[in-house]
C-alpha cells in the first residue's frame, strides 16, 4: 500500500478508490469500439462473476466487522447487522419501485418503477446505476470503518473492497455498452452511456466515508446497509439476469469464481 494513500482522509480514499472502479467501468465499456456483440455465454458467465464478488464482499467487507463492531455496544452484536441489513435491502427496494429501469435481457414492457416513454436505452442506464449505488456506498463505509479504528476493518481491506468491486464492474461495463450499441447506438455513445452508469460511485463513497466519520454509532448499522443493499441488487437483479441464457452451469462457475476472488482479496490483503 502506498504510503501517500494511507495518509489521505477516508474521504479522499473513498473518492480515489470509487474513481478507480468508475474508471473499471469505463474500461468495460470500451469493449463496444472493439466489439458489436458478446455471447450470451460470456455475458452469463460475467454476471455470475460478478454476483459472487458482491457476495463475498457483504459478508467478508461489511457484516463481519458490523457484527463485531456492535460488540462495543450494550445491546446484542446480531441486532444493528440485522437492522442495517434489512434496511439496506428496503431502500433498494424503495428506490427500486419508483425508479424507472429495464434490466438488461428483458423486454422493455418488462421495465420496472414508475411508467414512462423514456427509451429502453436510458431504462437500462438507470438499473445498472441503481446496481452501482450500494458499491459506492459500501466502498465509502469500508474506508471510513478504517479510519475510526474497527479492527476488522483496514485501509488494505477498504482498498480490497474496492479492487474487487472493480474487477467486477469491468464486465457491468461491457454488459450496458454492448446492448446499447446492438440497438443501434454509436460507439461513442455506447461508451459514454456504459460508463456514466457508474458515475454515482465515487458520489456514494464520498458520502458513505462522511456520514460515518461525522456519526460513529452508526457505523455497524451503514456497514450491514450496504451488504442488505448488494445483497438485494444480487438476489433481484444479477442472478436473475446470469439465468437468462439458460447457461446455468456457466453462471454458478462465475459466482464461484467471483466470491472466490473477493474472498481471497479480502482475508490476503484485509
Amino acid at each position: 500500500m502506498l504510503d501517500w494513500f494511507v495518509n489521505l482522509s477516508p474521504i479522499w480514499q473513498a473518492f480515489l478508490a470509487t474513481c478507480f472502479t468508475w474508471f473499471l467501468t469505463a474500461l468495460g465499456a470500451s469493449v463496444v469500439f472493439f466489439f458489436k456483440t458478446v455471447s450470451r455465454k460470456v455475458l452469463d458467465g460475467m454476471l455470475g462473476f460478478a454476483a459472487g464478488v458482491m457476495i463475498a464482499a457483504s459478508f467478508w467487507s461489511l457484516l463481519a466487522p458490523a457484527i463485531e463492531m456492535a460488540g462495543e455496544f450494550t445491546i446484542p452484536a446480531w441486532i444493528p447487522a440485522t437492522i442495517g441489513f434489512l434496511l439496506g435491502g428496503a431502500f433498494i427496494r424503495l428506490i427500486d419501485m419508483f425508479l424507472p429501469h429495464l434490466h438488461i435481457g428483458f423486454p422493455v414492457d418488462e421495465a420496472e418503477g414508475l411508467p414512462t416513454t423514456w427509451r429502453r436505452s436510458i431504462l437500462l442506464i438507470l438499473a445498472i446505476t441503481l446496481h452501482n449505488f450500494p458499491e459506492g456506498l459500501a466502498v465509502g463505509v469500508a474506508f471510513g470503518a478504517a479510519a475510526v479504528g474497527v479492527p476488522s476493518a483496514t485501509v488494505a481491506g477498504a482498498a480490497a473492497l474496492a479492487l474487487g468491486i472493480g474487477i467486477q464492474n469491468f464486465p457491468e461495463g461491457t454488459a450496458v455498452s454492448v446492448p446499447l450499441r446492438r440497438e443501434g447506438m454509436s460507439r461513442i455513445k455506447s461508451f459514454w452511456y456504459g460508463q456514466l452508469s457508474a458515475v454515482i460511485e465515487p458520489i456514494a463513497g464520498v458520502f458513505g466515508a462522511a456520514a460515518v466519520l461525522l456519526m460513529r454509532p452508526i457505523l455497524p448499522y451503514a456497514l450491514a446497509f450496504a451488504a442488505g443493499a448488494m445483497i438485494f441488487v444480487v438476489v433481484e437483479e444479477l442472478i436473475p439476469e446470469s439465468q437468462l441464457g439458460r447457461n446455468t452451469d456457466i453462471a454458478t462457475l462465475g459466482a464461484m469464481m467471483g466470491f472466490a476472488v473477493m474472498m481471497t482479496l479480502d482475508v490476503a490483503l484485509g
